[in-house]
């Protein structure tokens, strides 16, 4: 009976500490996201639609759409569905969608 529970709760903990891992891989704080707002107002950019791409953190974005550069900001933008779609430029991955 010991050795189960043992065996439970590590699993238990490793599940947490992956969920925790990637909970932390982007943190875009909130000075960085202002910058991005106020530059998306001023830099105007015409929505695109993306067929079969979910705008969920995560969802990696097709090699097609070209990312736009926010100047002392490592992540790129783009406007898809008329939302302001923040992206990791190394992945290619959405790191924060803004509405």
């Amino acid at each position: 009976m010991r050795m189960h529970f043992s065996t439970a709760v590590a699993g238990l903990l490793l599940l947490a500490g992956v969920g925790a891992a990637a909970a932390q891989d982007v943190v875009i704080e909130p000075e960085q996201e202002t910058v991005i707002k106020e530059y998306v107002k001023k830099q105007p950019l015409a929505s695109v639609k993306i067929p079969g791409v979910e705008l969920n953190i995560g969802s990696t974005l097709p090699d097609t759409v070209e990312l736009r550069e926010v100047p002392n900001v490592k992540h790129r933008y783009v406007v898809i569905d008329n939302r302001t779609v923040v992206v990791d430029p190394g992945t290619r991955k959405i790191v924060k969608v803004i509405e």
